[in-house]
């Protein structure tokens, strides 16, 4: 039995709210269990050297958690990002690129900030999530104005967390759940039921194809239910 009681193919609650911050051009909380993630869209009108003239704009990401985010105070990254949040910001960043068609999107550079007010395991994934509605509430807004095309926006994106837990398999875990798991994996897939990246490893012992594709199967399930919550928060945008 799970901490929570929940089935292992059940998801915790999720709700997403829209437009969350005045300020940013996208914006998007997440809440899933007890993880809570903001996420705002920034778009400018310029690009890093090494990608201008190249008929292209571009989608980038930063990752942080606020230092009472988790169990004990976590000191800020003020100077340079530990390693984790480095391969957490490229994940969230490849991810996002992947609903964008970066030809339509002219020499533009939209940065998603995604930050952790609260951490309950999950957080890259829940990143991943909201941070695309961030982007595509930034990017139909110049859609509507008739900046940009509709066909900007390629697809929908959301990640979740799979793993095994004293030998079972279980879909979206909590912080508790990852700190025993056996195996740890964290699946992005797009609209089209098409996957965009997967990350796994065998935390003890190796693993089997089966098993392999029992996770695969279950972070399936949980996205599908991810996406159609994507839609849901997107109408009340």
């Amino acid at each position: 039995m799970r901490p929570d009681q929940r089935a292992t193919d059940q998801m915790r609650p999720v709700r997403i709210t829209p437009n969350f911050l005045e300020y940013p051009e996208g914006s998007a909380l997440i809440e899933m269990g007890g993880t809570r993630v903001i996420c705002t869209a920034t778009m400018e009108e310029k690009l890093p050297q090494w990608l201008r003239n190249q008929g292209q704009g571009w989608v980038t990401a930063e990752y942080g958690m606020l230092p009472r985010s988790t169990h004990e105070r976590t000191p800020r990254e003020t100077n340079f990002p530990r390693g984790r949040t480095q391969e957490i910001r490229r994940m969230i960043g490849r991810s996002l690129r992947s609903a964008v068609e970066l030809r339509l999107l002219g020499e533009r550079l939209i940065t998603v900030d995604c930050d952790v007010i609260q951490a309950d395991g999950g957080t890259r994934t829940a990143s991943v999530t909201a941070g695309y509605i961030a982007l595509a509430i930034a990017l139909r807004k110049m859609i509507r104005t008739g900046a940009l095309p509709p066909g900007v926006l390629r697809t929908q994106v959301a990640a979740i967390s799979v793993g095994v837990v004293q030998g079972e398999a279980l879909l979206d875990l909590s912080y508790e759940e990852d700190n025993q798991a056996e195996v740890d994996f964290n699946v992005v897939m797009n609209g089209l039921g098409e996957f965009v990246e997967v990350q796994g490893t065998a935390e003890g012992a190796p693993f089997v194809r089966d098993r392999l594709d029992e996770l695969l199967a279950l972070a399936d399930k949980g996205i599908k239910e991810l996406l159609k919550i994507q839609q849901q928060a997107l109408k009340a945008d």
